[in-house]
């Protein structure tokens, strides 16, 4: 697995599209309008390989919670992979970096794993309970009563 930067701003999924004589990687305007991004500054952009199955979602649609919890392969890839740093029912203390795609606080925490936090604003500190994990996302619950900007 890729190892992803402390410094990763936004963690989208989205497919390459041909815009005529182009290919364009696109995603809703809200991410850069909801978060710290700005249209007007210039950022890296890496492109990996999908770790879902993308024939299911739309383009431009990110990780949705609805997604099943990455059944493990046994290629040797994966076998090497650095397992993630949280695990169910892990409760964090988290700070809310941006908004995905789908309008959920999105969170990193070590070597950059995000966490999926629906219900939060960038800023916000939050008690989550871990609820789901696979190889690249996790998903939580905010706890209630912890919330903090």
């Amino acid at each position: 697995m890729t190892q992803i930067s402390d410094s990763l701003r936004l963690l989208i999924e989205s497919q390459v599209e041909a815009d005529g004589d182009r290919y364009v990687v696109s995603f809703p305007k809200e991410v850069v309008e909801n978060s710290s991004l700005s249209a007007h500054e210039i950022y890296r952009i890496a492109l990996l390989p999908s770790a879902v199955d993308t024939s299911q979602p739309e383009p431009g649609h990110g990780v949705s919670r609805n997604d099943p919890t990455d059944e493990q392969s046994t290629s040797p890839s994966d076998t090497q992979s650095p397992k993630p740093p949280v695990e169910e029912g892990e409760v964090r203390s988290v700070t809310i970096d941006t908004l995905g795609d789908q309008g959920d606080g999105l969170a990193k925490v070590e070597r950059g794993f995000i966490v999926i936090v629906p219900g939060t604003q960038p800023g916000e500190q939050v008690e989550v309970e871990i609820t789901a994990v696979n190889q690249t996302v996790a998903f939580a619950e905010p706890i209630s009563g912890s919330r903090t900007n």
